[in-house]
């Protein structure tokens, strides 16, 4: 298993046990999912933060 799919486990894991008995179990679990996969994909390399915050930093230079 890649760091992927161990943070998506992990991200879904705790929105199951952050969402256990509440109204907005979906959104919950469909958040942590996301961001347990985001960070998953920037551990493997996948996403380059570093291009979106020169990005940022350079629009709000301007």
């Amino acid at each position: 298993m890649n760091a992927t799919t161990i943070c998506l486990v992990m991200g879904l894991s705790l929105g199951f046990a952050a969402a256990f008995g509440g109204l907005g179990a979906f959104a919950i679990v469909l958040i942590f999912g996301g961001l347990g996969l985001l960070i998953g994909r920037w551990l493997d390399g996948e996403v380059d933060l570093s291009g979106l915050l020169r990005s940022a930093q350079d629009r709000s230079g301007r």
